[in-house]
């Protein structure tokens, strides 16, 4: 099973994921097309990928255009670049999928990621990097203060 994240950077939250049994192109468009569905962003958001063929594909690119998203990628072997992408990743691995046994279905690994994402890290998680609050907190604390 592959993952496909798509993270906030102001919030840490995970605004759009997609677990499917393939890498290809669909599975990051399909990530892209969630978060963007749920925060409809204001045109001119930079979105910053790693620079895996799916994300450098003509399709990825054409939908970034779509949604008037400016495209931005690491540079070739530098890690650091996407370091919040790959820190949640980690943490994922480290706090659910090397905590259990292997997954015996795909649904069972897909609704144990659903819950993890949604109920724990998006909800009750909290990161340094945001005041030690869990992202959808910190988001609700930033839409008060513009109110």
């Amino acid at each position: 099973m592959y993952l496909a994240s798509v993270m906030d950077l102001c919030t840490r939250e995970i605004v759009g994921w997609r677990l499917y049994d393939h890498m290809k192109t669909s599975l990051v468009l399909d990530a892209l097309e969630a978060a963007n569905h749920a925060k409809a962003p204001a045109k001119g958001l930079i979105h910053h990928s790693d620079r895996g063929s799916q994300y450098a594909s003509e399709d990825y690119r054409k939908r970034l255009k779509e949604y008037k998203m400016v495209a931005s990628m690491s540079r070739k072997g530098n890690c650091y670049d996407n370091a919040c992408m790959e820190s949640f990743h980690s943490i994922l691995k480290k706090e659910l999928i090397y905590c259990n046994p292997r997954f015996k279905t795909k649904q069972q690994a897909y609704d144990a990621i659903y819950r993890y994402i949604e109920f724990f890290y998006n909800r009750k998680r909290i990161h340094s990097a945001i005041g030690y609050l869990p992202p959808v907190r910190f988001a609700a604390r930033l839409l008060d203060q513009a109110i």
